[in-house]
């Protein structure tokens, strides 16, 4: 249970304390003084959403804390400590007993801890899905045994279907898989590429477009050597031959000179066969462009060059043995998938007999329970469906459906108008489902709304009976509800250094008969007041 509620700077609270006793705790009060603020603190402990603009104006931040009594939930001490502390940049701190959490852990914590039960928990119980986690919550400990031997089932076949599905366990995907990866490589090993090949084959391409550049200057350089050079040392190597023997320095000279015409020669008869070879193929010069066209087109299918498109071919060689040779091993992922889904089949049924068994229950005291609260035509009923493929539930797909007139048929609860109706049909379920309900703490926000008279006598005895099972904390409009309370808090507010903030007061006995009083007619009068304690003796 809630011991304490401590709240700074959420909406025009800025810094309030509330000591919340066992059974029923009712909150009543002024229109706008922070009743609901307070319920929306609750759900900031309880891992809900957060919006910077909650926080109070000219603040930095605001902070939540919650202390509770949890004996018998696995923890150090039978108290826990819960807060939260959110800044304008969005930043949250939040604590569990002092250790840090994420709003994640703190939502999975606080969920078997408070339930909160309003205007948007009826829109929720118009959502189908959630309906069967309704019935069986219902059912106990028998389906929830079952249920967690199915879900480890589920989750395992699960594993299996994708494992199939990577091994390429659908034939069809499998056959679409071996056509891609032989094409692939056909493509791959069609080219036979070499891996130097295109850098050899840019070379030669280079020198293809730059033939008449080639072929000018290479005349040019032969013209040079064999017409003028090698004349013109040849013409001074007979000229020192003819002072050679007059000094050996003259000799010496010679013979550079002899090794220069030489080696110059050489250079001449490599030019004229450069020469020779300047024969460009413009045939040759097509095939290269074809060929670099072809490994142009294949780097931009498998790889940015040679190497890893050489590299790609392996690997997808290496695929391609693996797809061909799973077989084996697929035919026993699936002969293991189908001794599964036999297993969930029969799980599924046995969840199913049960669920067909609670719904019967349901249907009579949820009945009971809206006859109970002044809906005297209404019928409850819990259609349950099965269907083919398994989900996570099983086979069965579960939808409440209600009548709320004799002769009506029976139609989805997202058909039912009424907020009032709506609301008991929610506070019915609830009723019903206490008993069962492990989660100590349940949160009302005017749950009471568009209903008055007989059934807001109804629905304070409900309430009231939840109590004896659950703390119960109710933010409420109507007398009969606030005359039920254990514990009963005003909420008002005041203006103080320009500024309004939330302030909240413990009702003492006559404190509480003249708010109910006040609640009842608008004014506090004996007759009022005669009629506040009648309230609260009935």
């Amino acid at each position: 249970m809630i011991n304490t509620l401590h709240i700074e700077n959420i909406g025009i609270i800025d810094d309030l304390s509330i000591d919340l006793g066992q059974g029923f705790n009712v909150l009543t009060g002024e229109t706008g003084a922070g009743k609901t603020l307070i319920i929306d603190s609750l759900q900031i402990l309880a891992g809900g959403r957060f919006s910077k603009e909650m926080i109070r104006t000219g603040e930095p931040s605001s902070f939540v804390e919650l202390s509770l009594y949890l004996p018998g939930r696995g923890l150090e001490e039978d108290t826990a400590i819960i807060s939260r502390e959110t800044n304008l940049s969005g930043k949250n701190i939040c604590k569990i007993n002092g250790r840090l959490a994420t709003v994640s852990e703190l939502r999975e914590f606080m969920k078997n801890v408070i339930n909160i039960h309003g205007q948007n928990d009826n829109q929720s119980i118009l959502d189908k899905e959630t309906h069967i986690e309704y019935v069986d919550r219902f059912a106990g400990d028998k389906l929830l045994n079952l249920y967690k031997e199915y879900e480890e089932l589920y989750e395992k076949r699960n594993e299996i279907k994708q494992e199939l599905k990577r091994n390429y366990g659908d034939e069809k995907e499998k056959q679409r898989k071996v056509d891609l990866l032989k094409y692939q490589i056909n493509e791959i090993e069609a080219a036979k590429l070499q891996p130097n090949e295109e850098e050899e084959l840019n070379s030669k391409r280079k020198i293809i477009l730059n033939s008449e550049l080639i072929v000018e200057n290479i005349k040019n350089a032969d013209f040079n050597i064999n017409e003028t050079a090698l004349e013109a040392v040849n013409t001074a190597v007979r000229s020192l031959e003819k002072i050679s023997e007059l000094d050996e320095k003259y000799n010496k000279v010679l013979e550079n000179l002899q090794t220069v015409y030489y080696e110059l020669e050489e250079s001449a008869r490599d030019i004229s066969s450069l020469n020779e070879d300047n024969n460009f193929d413009e045939e040759e010069r097509n095939e290269i462009e074809e060929r670099l066209d072809l490994i142009f087109s294949l780097k931009r299918k498998y790889g940015n060059s040679l190497e890893e498109i050489l590299e790609y071919c392996d690997k997808i060689k290496k695929e391609l043995y693996e797809i061909e040779n799973l077989e084996e091993y697929n035919n026993k992922l699936k002969k293991e998938l189908k001794e599964l889904e036999n297993k969930m089949h029969d799980l599924s049924k046995k969840m199913h007999n049960i669920r067909v068994d609670v719904a019967k229950k349901l249907d009579e005291k949820i009945t009971a329970e809206l006859v109970d609260l002044e809906m005297k035509s209404a019928s409850f009923h819990v259609n349950i469906e099965s269907v083919e493929e398994f989900n996570k539930n099983g086979l069965d797909k579960i939808e409440f459906l209600i009548a709320t007139n004799v002769g009506d048929t029976f139609k989805p609860l997202v058909k039912i108008a009424s907020g009032g109706e709506m609301s008991r049909i929610m506070l019915g379920i609830k009723k019903v489902l206490a008993d069962v309900d492990n989660v100590p703490v349940l949160v009302f926000d005017e749950i009471d709304t568009g209903i008055s008279g007989v059934a807001a006598n109804k629905v304070a005895e409900k309430l009231k009976a939840i109590s004896k099972n659950h703390q119960v904390l109710c933010i409420t409009h109507l007398a009969p509800i606030a005359a039920k309370g254990d514990n009963n808090f005003y909420i008002s507010k005041e203006i103080e250094n320009g500024k309004t903030k939330t302030k909240i007061k413990k009702l003492n006995k006559d404190d509480k008969i003249k708010e109910i009083a006040r609640i009842a007619t608008g004014e506090i009068t004996e007759v009022s007041l005669k009629h506040a304690q009648h309230l609260m003796v009935h």
